[in-house]
């Protein structure tokens, strides 16, 4: 099939018949001259690539340090501050290429709202909003918001502070998606937000008290739920250990393991003391 169409240009070149070339190839298979290594139709750069790839990584997996982001932030964190001087107190670049600006409890509105609509900003997306409990601080809440720019593919963190009894703005009004987690902030750690349409518990049940985020709550809780068969629906009643809290001193490996305690000297008896208790058998 490879031969139907034989043209011969120069009359004077003898051409060999399709069953001529045929027979040639047949021969040539048979004497081995066309046994070549399938490895040496690879190319090198193929090779040099699966070396490569098999080699040990070596190099730390850490984020590297870019001077001309962490510059870029800077300058736009510097930026912020300049405009809004009343509102930013502070403004940090952490992790190499993160951008942390610090402001006080009343900027929370304006600042999210200028960084939701300035042209050089365009944060529109709160990919989300958490505290931090410090109880040796004065303002023990440290209130996060980590704000996203699709525009410029680029993540700020703005953060706040508060204490049990102040009151901070809702950031509902700047950002929609601030509702769920106001409510989970003021149900773990009791932050409360003024001008949240709908500030209610959202993890813990119906009637609990206190907030299990805080630092000086304690872990056990102070009630535990279960369902009772008499009444029919879910009880609260106070938490009841099936045993105490151990306390491990683990500063010798072998004090866990009672056989392996030498015993102490003042319990063993002198060859003395045998021989009068035999004496007076």
């Amino acid at each position: 099939t490879l031969f139907r169409s034989l043209r011969v240009r120069d009359p004077g070149v003898a051409v060999e018949t399709p069953s001529v070339m045929a027979a040639t190839c047949v021969r040539g298979l048979m004497r081995g001259a066309w046994r070549v290594p399938v490895a040496s139709f690879r190319p090198a750069a193929h090779i040099q690539t699966r070396l490569q790839g098999t080699a040990t990584e070596t190099k730390p997996t850490v984020r590297p340090k870019d001077a001309v982001t962490q510059k870029q932030l800077s300058a736009f964190g510097e930026y912020v501050a300049e405009i809004l001087p009343k509102y930013v107190q502070q403004v940090q670049v952490t992790c190499f290429n993160e951008l942390e600006i610090m402001i006080h409890p009343d900027g929370v509105i304006p600042v999210l709202t200028f960084l939701r609509d300035h042209t050089n900003a365009q944060f529109k997306s709160l990919a989300d909003l958490t505290a931090v409990d410090i109880p040796s601080r004065q303002n023990r809440f440290e209130i996060v918001y980590n704000l996203l720019s699709l525009q410029f593919n680029t993540r700020i963190r703005v953060k706040t502070y508060t204490d049990e009894l102040t009151s901070i703005d809702s950031a509902v009004p700047v950002h929609k998606a601030a509702n769920w987690y106001e409510r989970e902030v003021w149900d773990m750690y009791g932050v409360f937000f003024a001008n949240h349409p709908d500030l209610r518990r959202i993890l813990t049940d119906y009637g609990f008290e206190g907030h299990p985020f805080r630092k000086d709550f304690p872990l056990s809780g102070y009630v535990e739920v279960r369902y009772d068969d008499e009444v029919k629906r879910v009880v609260a009643e106070p938490v009841e250990l099936a045993q105490e809290f151990r306390k491990f001193d683990l500063s010798s490996p072998w004090e866990a393991f009672p056989t392996h305690r030498e015993s102490p000297e003042s319990l063993k008896l002198q060859e003395g003391d045998k021989q009068q208790e035999s004496k007076e058998k």
